[in-house]
């Protein structure tokens, strides 16, 4: 068995578990999706978990879902003598499994159950980053485990990443008391209401120096770091795996002949994306509800990259982001696609203006989509005539530093101006 690529002081924590993944295909879901690319996307979330070893999968065609089992009692029998033969300690079911289906199931095959909104969770504990990310994936679990109290949840105090699901110190601990789970909620909840508080001084100070925000947003692997990299020269990690990114991360840029913004790189979406996280992220993704112009970046060469668009709208529109703010689609990934593909995507684009078919990978389409978004943000032009006191410099060497004068008159009391300026700036200007 291969060693895991990290080392830790415990050594079950250390050791890898080999995982099998099933996706049920519910012939009855008329929203199910196609089954081998819901199989493929599952076993790239596992895979993204460094202690798993996924050893393979199975598309499991359900016509119903059983109340109890979730699958047939052959079907039970037959899964049962697979992972007996391959030696699988974890199955991770692509789909919802209830208390209930995760106990019998358990107790049917003699190995450890997780469904996708578990495997989500361990992925995003074992990549926060920041205080409030950690925090916030420590919610999400404790209210996913309140009605899983067959799981262990003392992985609050362990050393390792991840939430101890699939391993790790206390795993065969059953705590069924409710109580102490409420009081860590309560704990918790203070604590990020402190972060929370230190964010929005930090977006406040941000408003006074107040560069215009672009947002990157989009599913989970559509090249969004590699994208934010190109742009800033940052080292953001951008790997071809699910969830490379999960704590936004921020630069300022310096757009070609127009303005500094700031960028934000955002954690990828994902269908299925946990209600718990939706919540408990809302804070984590304020940079995008705060964004003058979103970029949603799409994996254009992958097949089923509609669905995953539709995805991130209904994220979006359940983040309350406006419907009229403005945006761009960026079909990424012409480099992963055949020349006469690639012209189509190209083509399609052209017809369309707030569509950019690129290459974040070779720089294709850059220049064109940055030119999109300085204009956007540059906006439409008109002149308006202030009138600024003695006492209001901070204000008058912001309008210099902005280039937004056009002429400047000294009077008794302070100074006449006129300034040419797009709405965007007269907000921010109103902000100061």
């Amino acid at each position: 068995m291969s060693k895991p690529p990290f080392q830790v002081e415990n050594d079950a924590a250390s050791r890898v578990t080999r995982a099998w993944v099933l996706h049920p295909d519910i012939k009855s879901d008329p929203n199910r999706r196609l089954a081998d690319h819901g199989l493929a996307e599952a076993i790239s979330l596992a895979r993204a978990l460094p202690e798993l070893e996924v050893v393979g999968g199975d598309i499991v065609p359900l016509k119903t879902v059983r109340a109890g089992m979730l699958f047939g009692t052959g079907k039970i029998d037959e899964l049962h003598d697979a992972l007996e033969e391959r030696d699988i300690e974890l199955v991770l079911v692509d789909g919802p499994v209830s208390p209930v289906q995760q106990r019998n199931l358990e107790k049917a095959w003699g190995v450890k159950v997780l469904d996708r909104t578990g495997l989500i969770l361990e992925i995003f504990s074992d990549r926060a980053a920041t205080r409030e990310g950690v925090l916030q994936v420590e919610m999400a679990a404790l209210s996913y485990q309140r009605t899983r109290l067959v799981r262990a949840w003392t992985h609050l105090e362990r050393q390792r990443g991840g939430l101890g699901f699939v391993g790790g110190p206390g795993e065969t601990q059953i705590e069924a008391d409710r109580r102490a789970i409420d009081e860590q909620l309560v704990r918790l909840r203070r604590q990020l209401d402190k972060v929370v508080k230190t964010r929005a001084l930090h977006r406040a100070a941000r408003a006074k120096v107040p560069y215009p925000i672009v947002a990157l947003v989009g599913y989970t692997n559509a090249g969004k770091s590699t994208l934010f990299n190109r742009l800033t020269g940052a080292d953001v990690m951008a790997k071809d795996m699910l969830f490379a990114t999960l704590d936004p991360t921020m630069r300022r840029v310096q757009l070609p002949d127009g303005p500094e913004v700031i960028l934000s790189d955002t954690v990828g979406f994902i269908s299925d994306l946990p209600t718990e996280l939706v919540a408990s992220f809302r804070a984590t993704l304020e940079e995008v509800l705060a964004a003058d112009v979103i970029c949603h970046v799409r994996d254009i060469s992958h097949p089923e990259t509609e669905e995953q668009s539709e995805d991130v709208r209904e994220i979006m529109a359940s983040l309350g982001v406006p419907e009229d703010r403005p945006s761009y689609e960026i079909w990424n990934k012409l480099d992963l696609m055949s020349e006469e593909a690639a012209d189509a995507m190209r083509a399609r684009a052209d017809r369309d203006d707030n569509v950019f078919a690129i290459s974040a990978l070779t720089g294709e389409g850059i220049d064109a989509l940055l030119g999109a978004v300085t204009g956007e943000i540059q906006g439409t032009k008109r002149e308006t005539r202030l009138h600024l006191t003695f006492s209001e410099g901070k204000k008058r060497a912001w309008l210099f530093d902005q280039d937004l004068v056009t002429t400047e008159t000294q009077t008794e009391d302070g100074f006449d101006i006129v300034v040419r300026w797009t709405a965007q700036q007269e907000g921010r200007y109103v902000r100061l």
